[in-house]
């Protein structure tokens, strides 16, 4: 699953009129393991950190509707230490659980397994760890060594106590969701992964639950992130569209003068940079449309975006995409500090789309 297009407005997880069952909530494995399978249906999980938004109840929707009534759904609640970098990260991570139950009831969710630390690693910090290698490695593992190897840790943990038969995550994490989808398949994981589009405000920032530190100025500064990837997106299928049809109007001719022939203000302002450009100069196209609004918002005067990094990569090991990349699926990646909060958001492009 892909996310295309504009950002569009997020639905509601307020008081619809009408009180959904209260899911289960379970505290430890024990709970967890007497918890009845439902019979000749599945078992669904999502897996939250809590603090939950309309991102996560779109998780726990699709969950539900994936697991029909006769299937399971159980959301799993925790705060990982093993993902962050410092106490600071940890302490302010917000811990909202009477909100998370009503969200996971409200969006479908039987049960909520909210297990303590204690609970997860009753001896300590475990000693045998999943490894992320070279993939957790770049963007988000550069900026946050061990970062993976904490998540993949506990996703393996929670995978085996939940035993799901397909478990669900937000496309918004694209390397995080990578690298789960690599775990699965390198260690024979019996559970099927399924990542669902980025759920955004109205104004075009991805749903987080870092979102609530951001002050309104900050917000604003922070809606660039958006608009840099949405610019390069339109930049993207420009280009390849104008490709097209400089093909379609001169079919065996060179670009040029297929595209001069279109006669049109557009046409004639882009031709001859298009008609000049190298056919693989689609990825520094995009780079460069959306690098000038990230640099934009980082040369305000109050409230400065502070880019970490802008990465076109291959989703399937996150490494750079060159600049002679013709064809392909790629994501665009952002991450960057408004303030005190670090956001990240990414897109999918395909390369060629057209041709």
């Amino acid at each position: 699953m892909t996310t295309t297009g504009h950002p569009t407005p997020t639905g509601n997880t307020g008081n619809t009129g009408t009180t959904a069952p209260t899911p289960a909530l379970l505290r430890t494995a024990a709970e967890l393991d007497a918890l009845p399978r439902p019979a000749g249906a599945e078992r669904a999980v999502v897996m939250t950190m809590g603090a939950l938004h309309e991102g996560h109840a779109t998780l726990i929707r699709t969950a539900r509707e994936t697991a029909g009534p006769d299937g399971q759904v159980v959301v799993t609640v925790f705060v990982n230490p093993l993902q962050f970098g410092e106490a600071a990260d940890l302490d302010r991570y917000p811990r909202t659980l009477d909100d998370d139950l009503a969200t996971a009831a409200a969006a479908g969710a039987d049960a909520v397994f909210a297990p303590g630390v204690d609970e997860v690693y009753p001896g300590g910090e475990p000693q045998v760890r999943i490894t992320a290698g070279p993939m957790g490695e770049r963007l988000e593992g550069a900026s946050r060594p061990g970062h993976f190897d904490g998540m993949l840790t506990v996703v393996a943990k929670l995978l085996h106590l939940t035993r799901p038969d397909e478990a669900f995550y937000g496309q918004k994490d694209a390397q995080q969701l990578a690298l789960i989808t690599r775990m699965v398949r390198d260690l024979n994981f019996g559970v099927r992964i399924t990542g669902v589009p980025t759920v955004r405000d109205p104004d075009g920032l991805a749903l987080s639950s870092r979102n609530r530190f951001l002050s309104p100025q900050e917000r604003h500064t922070a809606l660039a992130l958006p608009r840099a990837l949405f610019a390069a997106q339109d930049r993207l299928a420009a280009q390849q569209a104008l490709h097209e049809r400089a093909k379609a109007t001169a079919p065996g001719g060179d670009r040029a003068a297929g595209l001069n022939k279109l006669g049109e203000a557009r046409a004639a302002a882009d031709a001859q940079a298009v008609a000049l450009a190298r056919p693989n100069g689609a990825p520094a196209a995009v780079r460069a449309t959306a690098r000038a609004i990230l640099e934009e918002a980082a040369a305000r005067d109050r409230h400065p975006l502070v880019l970490d990094y802008l990465a076109l990569v291959d989703p399937a090991d996150f490494t750079e995409i060159p600049d002679d990349r013709e064809s392909g699926d790629a994501i665009l990646a952002v991450a960057a500090r408004v303030g005190e909060t670090r956001l990240i958001d990414n897109i999918p492009l395909t390369f060629g789309a057209l041709t």
